[in-house]
């Protein structure tokens, strides 16, 4: 991996997921083919179906970017094997079911609202007749598996996996962000996963390098390649192979589903998305926020409202996300940092009462501010050897800043300070 690939990832830190395929017609998770045992023949029938009407992708891309994101991943194909470009390998897919060629729409709009393009792609695929049954295949628990897979030629399916690969590669100009998924070899049931030589990962990989040099690669297909990325948890420490920090995304859902599910309405708030945000870019990762649109494709409007509270905020605090990463400082307890140059950012998750005690920023510190409308926040050293009584508190740990704050935090989903270092800090 060369720096100079991965530079404007990390720089920009926020970026949207989309997943939408025939899943999102079904409404009942993305896995709903896997969850619910549906054979191929019976799960091609949503494709007749499929008509996305209100996919927008200029719209889409319009709010990825008021949302604050800077790049935009999405599901060019889904383990289901449904493709939204007009591929020629297969006539499973948009170009056939809805006379579009989603892929191509999304593109070129993303190119137009200004932001970085990636692409998702599967490298599992639960329609094609070769591609032998697994732990994770809908048809895992059939009586005939083996006599099923005897008859099935992985060789066959991955020359139509490197094919499709090479077309998304190849005709849609320059890629920013190729996200592949997944690779697990465990067993499970004794049907055991998939490894890397079943896709033979390091020729695929190859090819991306071939074609397009400039894009980064996800770790997916099961060797180390551009980045990683941890889904669906908050890590706590950044992540290092043999003591040398990598490049990481924090992948993330609203409601724990990454296609379109009608029936869960177990979404986070905003508030809680921006501080999941902000803890990635204070351990030096990036956060990649899902959503699922509608079966007719149309971000659904309760995800709408959260993406747009979420660039509410992200108009106010993107210095703090945006080029910050890690800091060299230790917050204290309720207080999240990240940096900038010589900027400072403290976010605040616990709003304390009255006084916010920063250690070992004495001395080190010009300005601070709210960021959110830039008003000046008060600060002090208290004597070392204050005391406490009656309205006087004692002495923080020597080296400590002491912050005066209003009883009421601002009006904002996560209150974040900026704080101008000195040049000898």
């Amino acid at each position: 991996m060369t720096a100079s690939r991965t530079d404007w990832f990390v720089h920009d830190r926020f970026g949207m997921f989309v997943h939408f395929g025939l899943y999102s017609v079904a409404a009942r998770h993305e896995w709903v083919q896997n969850y619910e045992r549906i054979e191929a023949a019976d799960y091609a029938r949503y494709a007749r179906f499929f008509d996305p009407d209100l996919f927008d992708a200029r719209a889409l891309a319009r709010q990825a970017r008021e949302a604050g994101a800077r790049y935009v991943v999405l599901t060019a194909k889904h383990h289901e094997g449904f493709c939204l470009w007009d591929t020629a390998t297969t006539p499973f897919n948009a170009a056939e079911a809805c006379g579009r060629d989603l892929v191509r729409e999304y593109v070129d709009a993303l190119r137009a609202e200004g932001l970085r393009v990636g692409l998702y792609f599967s490298l599992l695929d639960w329609s094609h007749p070769q591609y032998t049954i697994d732990r994770h295949h809908p048809q895992r628990g059939a009586a005939d598996v083996v006599e099923q897979n005897a008859g099935r030629d992985m060789a066959v399916y991955r020359t139509y996996l490197h094919a499709q690969v090479r077309e998304l590669l190849t005709g849609y100009g320059p890629l920013d962000y190729l996200f592949f998924d997944f690779t697990e070899p465990a067993e499970e049931d004794g049907l055991p996963g998939k490894s890397p030589e079943d896709w033979d990962a390091e020729t695929l990989l190859a090819m991306c390098r071939e074609l397009q040099p400039d894009m980064i690669v996800n770790d997916r297909l099961g060797i180390p390649a551009d980045l990683v990325t941890p889904e669906q948890y908050q890590p706590v420490r950044p992540f290092e192979r043999d003591g040398v920090p990598l490049v990481w995304e924090a992948c993330q859902t609203i409601n724990g589903s990454w296609g379109y599910h009608r029936d869960n309405h177990d979404s986070k708030s905003a508030a809680l998305l921006v501080r999941m945000l902000a803890r990635s870019v204070a351990l030096g990762g990036n956060l990649l926020l899902n959503v699922g649109p509608t079966g007719r494709g149309e971000i659904a409007p309760r995800d709408a409202a959260l993406l747009s509270e979420v660039g509410e905020w992200m108009t106010r605090h993107a210095d703090a996300v945006r080029g910050a990463g890690a800091s060299r400082f230790t917050a204290p307890s309720g207080v999240v940092y990240t940096q900038r140059g010589d900027r400072l950012y403290a976010h605040l998750f616990d709003w304390p009462f009255g006084l916010l005690h920063l250690p070992d920023l004495a001395d080190r510190v010009d300005f601070a501010r709210f960021l959110d409308d830039g008003s000046e926040v008060l600060f002090e050293n208290i004597p070392a050897d204050q005391e406490a009584f009656n309205l006087q508190p004692a002495a923080p740990e020597p080296g400590t800043l002491t912050l005066k704050l209003p009883v009421q935090p601002p009006s904002v989903a996560l209150p974040v300070i900026e704080l101008y270092l000195r040049a000898s800090s």
